[in-house]
């Protein structure tokens, strides 16, 4: 099957932004679990980092303030 290069790029980009939001979610589960690590606190940061960041804007023209409150909300319901 062929794809063009452009459909290529769209993939790529939605690969990473999918593995970002993934990387994100766990380690918001990882904090509900344990709220003193400071490795899990970390990683949210980044992950929140990585979505207000110019690299996200390149890749997507998503919300990202809606983006980690759609995440937010999924793991408040998934720990209740």
């Amino acid at each position: 099957m062929y794809v063009s290069e452009k459909q290529a790029y769209e993939n790529l980009a939605n690969a990473i932004i999918v593995s970002a939001a993934e990387d994100y979610e766990f380690a918001l589960h990882r904090l509900d679990r344990n709220p003193n690590s400071v490795s899990a606190r970390n990683a949210v940061r980044r992950g929140e980092d990585f979505f207000y960041s110019d690299w996200f804007l390149v890749l997507s023209n998503y919300d990202p303030a809606t983006l980690i409150r759609k995440i937010r909300e999924k793991v408040k319901r998934q720990s209740e």
